[in-house]
C-alpha cells in the first residue's frame, strides 16, 4: 500500500480542521447505497488533500452517518477556489447534493477528460489508472455494504485507493487536454454535468426507454407517459425505487387496458400482487389527467426507415470522431442522435462544442429524414 496517511473522520470538528489544509485542489469520491431508496444514501466520502511539499496526500475517510458531517463538508464543495477531482461523478453528485445541499464546483471529472483526451470513452477508474499510470488498483469491495459500522480493513483500503491516484490522473489528463486545445470543451461538459445534478427534473419522455411502448396505440402511449411521469414524482417524494412504486409490467398493462373507472382499476390491482393498492386514487388520477405536453411526445422509432436514418447519423458521427481522434461515444451517443431525429433542436449535451463539430455533416441528413419523422403519441 502507499504511504499516504489515512484518517478515519467521525467528528465534524476534526473534518473542519483537516479541510483547512486544502489549497487549490482536492480529490473526492463517495460510497453510497441505492438499493431500497430513490435517492442514494451517502455513507462515506473520501477526500484526498495534497501535502504542503511533494509527497503522498492525506486521505480522509469521512463517516457521513455522523450528525453534522454534511454541514461540515458543504463549504469545501461550494468553494470555487478549490478544484474537486472526481471520476465518473454523475451519481456522486446526486448523493452529495441530496446530503450536503450542494454539488462540488468546480469539477474535474477524469472520465470525461479521458474521453476528450482520446484515452478512452467511459473508462472505469481501475482501467484508467492502469492505462495512464501503470498502477493496478484492487476493486474487490465494489459491492460492499457501506452502511455497516465498523467498516472492514479491506473496505477502508478500497475506499482510500479510490482517491489516492486522482491527483496524478489530473496532472496527466490536464496536460493532454491543453496539448489538444480542448480545455473549453472539457469545461463545458463538466459545467453541464453540474447543472444537470443541480436541476434534476427527471426524464421528459420516460416511455421511450420501455420496449413495450412500441406495441401500444397512440392513446395507450399517452396513458403510459402519464403513469411514468407520476411514478417518478411519487418515487422522489417517497424515496422509494421507481419499480417499487409501480413496476413496468403493471404500468404497461394499465396503459393498454384503460380501466373504465376506479373500481375496474382496483379489480385489475387485485390480479397483480405488486400493485400499489394504497395509491389507487393517485394512479387513477394520473391515468385520467392529460399532460400539458403529451401531444409533443415522440413515439418509439421502430421502422426500418427509422433505423436507416439513425445509421446514417451514426456513420457521420463516427467519421467525424475519427477525424478528431475521439473514442466512439464521446461525440454523440445513439440516444442523443435519436433526440435529434425526434425533432429536438440540438438538445442538452449536443449543444455547444458538439453542435459546432457535427452540424455541418448532420444537418443535411436530418433534413432528408424530416419527412420520415414519427408522429407524436
Amino acid at each position: 500500500m502507499s504511504s499516504s496517511p489515512v484518517i478515519w473522520v467521525a467528528d465534524p470538528a476534526v473534518l473542519h480542521s483537516q479541510l483547512a489544509e486544502a489549497t487549490t485542489r482536492v480529490a473526492i469520491d463517495t460510497e453510497f447505497i441505492r438499493e431500497r431508496t430513490y435517492w442514494p444514501q451517502l455513507s462515506l466520502v473520501q477526500v484526498a488533500i495534497e501535502a504542503p511539499a511533494p509527497g503522498a496526500p492525506t486521505i480522509l475517510l469521512v463517516d457521513m452517518l455522523v450528525g453534522g458531517m454534511a454541514q461540515a463538508l458543504a463549504p469545501l464543495l461550494a468553494n470555487r477556489s478549490i478544484v474537486k477531482i472526481m471520476h465518473s461523478a454523475s451519481e456522486d453528485l446526486v448523493a452529495l447534493r441530496q446530503t450536503c445541499g450542494v454539488v462540488p464546483d468546480p469539477l474535474f471529472d477524469t472520465q470525461i477528460a479521458s474521453g476528450l483526451a482520446g484515452v478512452g470513452a467511459g473508462l472505469g477508474y481501475q482501467r484508467l489508472v492502469q492505462d495512464l499510470l501503470g498502477i493496478a488498483v484492487d476493486k474487490g469491495e465494489t459491492r460492499s455494504d457501506w452502511m455497516k459500522r465498523p467498516l472492514s480493513p479491506a473496505q477502508l483500503d478500497y475506499a482510500a485507493e479510490d482517491v489516492r491516484h486522482l491527483f496524478a490522473l489530473h496532472d496527466a489528463l490536464s496536460a493532454k487536454l491543453r496539448a489538444l486545445g480542448r480545455d473549453d470543451w472539457f469545461a463545458e461538459d463538466c459545467a453541464r454535468l453540474l447543472d444537470g445534478a443541480r436541476n434534476d427534473e427527471g426524464e421528459r419522455w420516460p416511455h421511450l426507454s420501455l420496449r413495450s411502448a412500441q406495441f401500444l396505440d397512440v392513446a395507450a402511449r399517452r396513458r403510459l407517459l402519464r403513469l411514468l411521469r407520476w411514478r417518478d414524482a411519487q418515487a422522489r417524494r417517497s424515496d422509494r425505487p421507481r419499480n417499487w412504486v409501480l413496476d413496468n409490467e403493471l404500468a404497461t398493462t394499465l396503459a393498454r387496458e384503460a380501466p373504465a373507472d376506479r373500481a375496474a382499476l382496483e379489480r385489475l390491482f387485485d390480479a397483480h400482487p405488486k400493485a400499489p393498492r394504497k395509491l389507487a386514487g393517485s394512479v387513477w388520477s394520473a391515468l385520467e389527467t392529460p399532460l400539458p405536453d403529451e401531444d409533443e411526445a415522440p413515439e418509439p422509432r421502430t421502422s426500418e426507415r427509422d433505423r436507416k436514418a439513425l445509421r446514417r447519423l451514426q456513420d457521420a458521427v463516427s467519421a467525424r470522431s475519427i477525424e478528431l481522434g475521439l473514442p466512439d461515444g464521446v461525440l454523440a451517443s445513439r440516444r442523443w442522435l435519436e433526440s435529434l431525429l425526434d425533432g429536438e433542436d440540438w438538445p442538452g449535451v449536443l449543444s455547444g462544442w458538439r453542435r459546432a463539430q457535427l452540424e455541418p455533416s448532420l444537418s443535411p441528413l436530418l433534413e432528408a429524414a424530416g419527412d420520415t419523422a414519427p408522429t407524436s403519441v
